[in-house]
């Protein structure tokens, strides 16, 4: 399948800032793609390679296999910056009439207003609309061409609940069409529901690159919370666990082997109100972003082999219990 966009050993330096360091990676047509990474992780320059507008200082940007710029130029890629200022004082409807004019071969007009849920808004003023609604009107904008590649920059930043629901059925609708999504964000749980993939930068280098489920296995650790009476110090010489807290008669232990910790509990008789919970996606992000990365090769997608684990993490958990909480 034709890649949508790909980086093959990119590398950006800004004065004594190595902002990408030889970064490769490669998005086919049709997915859904999350890119995470902390502040000044050097995500903004990944994308801004990928869309034309800052050259590497080496390695190749694609898209469609091409020129970025070319792209951009046939109006196969739309973008949506986080923020953006739009043109006050007319209605919906003239706003996305005059960017639809700018394409050889936009999408019609009442398509677009129902994509971006803004059918019951086109003769509304652009500057009488909440943030939310003005959040959709800048993602019409984006796809107002019909592009085969939408990339956005934190789309939902400030949003509430609502209307961050609202603005992904958008952008769902358009990605049923067969396009292509590349979202930056901070809110992990929209990573989470909503991409087929997630790819992690972390320090300009790829941190990690697969589904949802396979970046929570990196972490390869396992919460067990139990009720405890009494001095509950002997519970972090459990096996498998490499940390604890407890908080009054409850104590949650962080287990590489979760089978082994509860078969210990269960030896000692401590099995109160047992809980085993299998990390997030959070913890996933933490354990990638918070140590250098690895120097030797990276994964570049989620058919290349098993995500790095990381040097604290230690052996994947087996047994049933592993199993039944991958």
């Amino acid at each position: 399948m034709e890649n949508a966009a790909s980086l093959a050993n990119v590398t950006k330096t800004f004065g004594a800032t190595r902002a990408v360091d030889g970064l490769t990676l490669s998005i086919p047509r049709g997915q859904t793609v999350a890119l995470l990474g902390p502040n000044g992780a050097g995500k903004s320059t990944a994308i801004g390679m990928l869309l034309g507008l800052i050259p590497p200082d080496s390695g190749t940007a694609a898209l469609f296999g091409g020129d970025p710029e070319q792209a951009v130029r046939r109006g196969r890629v739309g973008a949506m910056p986080q923020e953006g200022g739009i043109i006050a004082r007319v209605t919906v409807r003239e706003l996305l009439t005059f960017v639809s004019q700018t394409y050889r071969e936009p999408l019609p007009l009442d398509r677009l207003l129902a994509l971006a849920q803004l059918t019951a808004l086109r003769d509304r003023r652009v500057d009488k609309l909440s943030g939310g609604q003005a959040q959709r009107v800048r993602f019409a904008m984006a796809i107002a061409g019909d592009p085969d590649l939408i990339v956005l920059d934190e789309p939902t930043a400030a949003l509430d609940v609502e209307a961050r629901r609202e603005l992904w059925a958008s952008m769902r609708g358009f990605a049923e069409r067969g396009r292509t999504i590349l979202f930056s964000t901070h809110y992990l749980d929209e990573a989470d529901e909503q991409s087929d993939r997630i790819i992690v930068i972390n320090k300009g280098r790829l941190a990690a690159d697969g589904t949802s489920a396979e970046i929570k296995r990196v972490v390869a650790m396992t919460t067990v919370r139990v009720t405890v009476s009494g001095e509950a110090a002997w519970l972090g010489r459990l096996p498998g666990v490499t940390g604890m807290e407890v908080h009054g008669d409850r104590a949650s232990l962080r287990s590489t082997d979760p089978d082994a910790t509860v078969v210990a509990l269960a030896q000692a008789g401590a099995v109160r109100d047992i809980e085993v919970t299998p990390a997030d996606l959070e913890d996933a992000f933490v354990a990638l972003t918070s140590t250098e990365p690895s120097t030797g090769p990276l994964p570049t997608g989620p058919s290349t082999g098993p995500l790095p684990t990381g040097p604290s993490t230690g052996p994947l958990p087996t047994g049933p219990l592993a199993k039944e909480n991958a």
